[in-house]
């Protein structure tokens, strides 16, 4: 008991930096009481207690704004940060070394019995406000972005964000990986998970789409140059329409990886030739 107490509070040091001695992690940290409370009431739980043990995990999240029903079963050093409006269903499953932060929810989407709720694998990071619903699993070291809205099967080492989640990086070979890429994926190994389940490196979907159009229409526009010179040549006349002005700012929202006005600066380059 005195040594999963422990290994509790040490969870707390890897993931919080505000975290500064042991009293204080015991005696102010909500997630650590309700991680105590649920272990009392999940025993209870199991041995046919159910009215005391719904009554003592209420009174838990009367106390900490964490509400854990008794049946969910949670693994080793499991960490809440912050805690306030997390809500764990009642057939959740939960490995060693998931991160949870507040306003989370492991809900179900039916009235039926059975299995209504997620299983969340080892190492899973769960952003602030996330809401995944279903009887489905997360894979291992998956990460959950902020505010996203889970309601399918996510891969191991994957992360999702949006409404509804979309995989927008998927685990990737290290031998694949180019030097920036290992760089990084060094960090967070060293670091052990993410803040809020989110990088800052994380890519925008929607960014990521208008960028490879951008960079369609200059490979497009590149070939009908190319295209217009060679029938001027043999003497066809092209008419020499000039192409409406692009400008940088308009696309600013959008910038990525390579800077939008690079993309510009290069297709006002083919359209002046």
């Amino acid at each position: 008991m005195f040594n999963q107490l422990r290994e509790d509070i040490g969870s707390v040091f890897e993931r919080d930096p505000a975290a500064r001695n042991a009293f204080e992690v015991l005696t102010n940290y909500p997630g650590l009481h309700a991680l105590l409370y649920h272990r009392l009431c999940h025993a209870l739980w199991k041995r046919g207690f159910k009215w005391l043990a719904r009554m003592i995990s209420t009174i838990s999240r009367w106390l900490t704004g964490i509400e854990i029903h008794p049946g969910a079963r949670i693994g080793r050093r499991f960490f809440i940060d912050h805690g306030m409006g997390v809500v764990i269903g009642e057939t959740a499953e939960i490995g060693d070394d998931v991160t949870l932060y507040h306003g989370v929810t492991l809900g179900g989407t039916t009235w039926n019995k059975g299995k209504r709720h997620p299983t969340l694998c080892d190492g899973v990071v769960v952003g602030a406000g996330a809401k995944i619903l279903g009887p489905f699993e997360v894979g291992e070291g998956a990460r959950i972005g902020s505010n996203a809205v889970v309601t399918k099967p996510v891969p191991a080492g994957a992360t999702v964000v949006g409404i509804p989640g979309r995989i927008v990086r998927s685990r990737v070979d290290p031998e694949s990986m180019d030097e920036v890429d290992q760089k990084r994926q060094q960090m967070a190994d060293k670091i052990g998970f993410d803040a809020y389940g989110v990088t800052s490196e994380l890519p925008d979907p929607v960014a990521h789409a208008i960028q490879s159009l951008l960079d369609h229409m200059q490979a497009v526009d590149n070939r009908l140059e190319v295209m217009t010179q060679a029938m001027k040549q043999v003497g066809v006349k092209c008419p020499d329409q000039k192409l409406p002005e692009l400008k940088a700012e308009d696309f600013a929202a959008v910038e990525e990886d390579r800077p939008l006005s690079e993309t510009v600066e290069a297709i006002d380059k083919q359209q002046s030739k």
